[in-house]
């Protein structure tokens, strides 16, 4: 579990970070937001075969995992061919929290390489208008 953030993977950047997921077991990545309308993107790939990816919502910390809300639904990526590119757009504070989920293995342990981002939103004040 690495609770990240925005600032911290604001400061991520270009490089790639890596996981090790043991067999039968799933890693996490809480990001704690503050402000809305932030769009928080991921690319990742896997090591030596695919692995299961999604991403919840949780108001706080303290609400219980049944009360999360599912933004994308747990799905199998063949991330061990191409890389994985997804985002999610802010609409409520609270913890985005992206799962990598390797539960499925009884005996393959993956590598899991990732890259994320956080983009503001432009916001157009006219102030280059002569």
């Amino acid at each position: 579990k690495l609770p990240l953030t925005v600032e911290e993977i604001l400061n991520f950047g270009e490089s790639n970070r890596e996981l090790f997921i043991k067999s039968s077991t799933y890693s996490i990545i809480p990001i704690t937001v503050t402000e809305m309308g932030l769009t928080i993107s991921w690319v990742f790939s896997s090591d030596p075969k695919s692995i299961s990816f999604s991403v919840v919502y949780q108001e706080s910390e303290d609400t219980p995992l049944d009360q999360c809300k599912v933004l994308i639904p747990m799905t199998r990526c063949n991330s061990h061919k191409e890389t994985i590119r997804g985002q999610v757009k802010v609409r409520n504070c609270g913890v985005y929290t992206l799962i990598f989920d390797n539960t499925f293995s009884r005996f393959i342990s993956k590598r899991v390489f990732y890259h994320l981002a956080v983009e503001r939103p432009v916001i157009y004040d006219g102030s280059d208008f002569p």
